[in-house]
């Protein structure tokens, strides 16, 4: 099973669009296949500057970082399909 994380901030717009994204991308594939998480930057700032996290919205695949901004929906899709082959 993949473990996706959004990491976000209070206030952030785009952060609310990448989770709302990376929900709707985790259903089509399957919750018995990727499960996620948001995490917010301020509360486990160690963890994420530890994956190299400068700046929300951003997202890790499996404890790496992958995407440092908003990614389309079909872009972080095919991420994951990548993964899961």
């Amino acid at each position: 099973m993949l473990k996706v994380e959004v990491f976000s901030s209070p206030g952030c717009g785009k952060c609310a669009q990448a989770r709302d994204v990376l929900r709707e991308v985790v259903e089509s594939l399957g919750t018995d296949r990727v499960s996620w998480r948001e995490v917010n930057i301020l509360e486990e700032m160690d963890y994420a500057v530890d994956l190299g996290i400068m700046a929300s919205p951003s997202i890790a695949i499996d404890g790496k970082l992958e995407f440092t901004s908003l990614p389309r929906a079909s872009t972080l899709r095919a991420a994951l399909l990548r993964r899961l082959e």
